[in-house]
Formats: C-alpha cells, sequence, structure tokens
C-alpha cells in the first residue's frame, strides 16, 4: 500500500503564491506517476498536473499552464505542486494521487489507486 500525506493549503490573495507538498510513504517503489486533482464545490474533480514517479517534465491542464509546476524530491519522497499567480477561480480542495499503473490516463481521476486526504486552498480577491 502507499500512503500520501498533504500539507501547505491556506488562504492567499490573488496574485500570490503556494507551495503544496505530498509526501509518500510506503510502497513507494510502485508508483510509475504523480498526480494534482482539484475539486470545487458543486464541480467535478478536476486535473492539474501529473508527473512520473522516477522524474521528467510535468503534465499539466491548460488553466494552469505556465504558473503551476509539479516537482519532486527524491530524498523525501515528496512531490510538490508549486501554485504561482493564483486566481480566484483556483480556490478548491487540491488532492494528490498515485498509481503504479504504466498505462495509466494521467488526466483521468478514477485511473489512480491512492490519494490523499485533500489540501484547501482558498484564493481571496
Amino acid at each position: 500500500q502507499v500512503q500520501l500525506v498533504e500539507s501547505g493549503g491556506g488562504l492567499v490573495q490573488a496574485g500570490g503564491s503556494l507551495r503544496l507538498s505530498c509526501a509518500a510513504s510506503g510502497r513507494t517503489s510502485s508508483i510509475y506517476v504523480m498526480g494534482w486533482f482539484r475539486q470545487a464545490p458543486g464541480k467535478e474533480r478536476e486535473f492539474v498536473a501529473a508527473m512520473k514517479w522516477s522524474g521528467g517534465s510535468g503534465f499539466y491542464a491548460d488553466s494552469v499552464k505556465g504558473r503551476f509546476t509539479i516537482s519532486r524530491d527524491n530524498a523525501k519522497n515528496t512531490v510538490y505542486l508549486q501554485m504561482n499567480s493564483l486566481k480566484v477561480e483556483d480556490t478548491a480542495t487540491y488532492y494528490c494521487a498515485a498509481d503504479s499503473n504504466v498505462f495509466t490516463t494521467w488526466h483521468i481521476a478514477n485511473q489512480y489507486d491512492y490519494w490523499g486526504q485533500g489540501t484547501q486552498v482558498t484564493v481571496s480577491s
């Protein structure tokens, strides 16, 4: 099993920045892809970003491309989501997710086996 623990959410003003962290434990060697998703009240869960656990470039939703960056720290088994130039519409609960399947479709939430507890991000105007 894989356990994911998120941190870093909070309240920021529009234009500000936050960095979310997702620490993985357990059978981390089985992880192939890590993703970030978000869900606002009354809306479906939305893909934000993903990357291979082994490293490399990230894959981003058009809505956050150029503003958000996904990265990893191998020594800490942690994946980050750096969020810059935040907008009110970025307000949501943010979740990290992991999956072991090489053929996982990265932007589809139901493809992922493991999920963090979620962390709230609120952007005020």
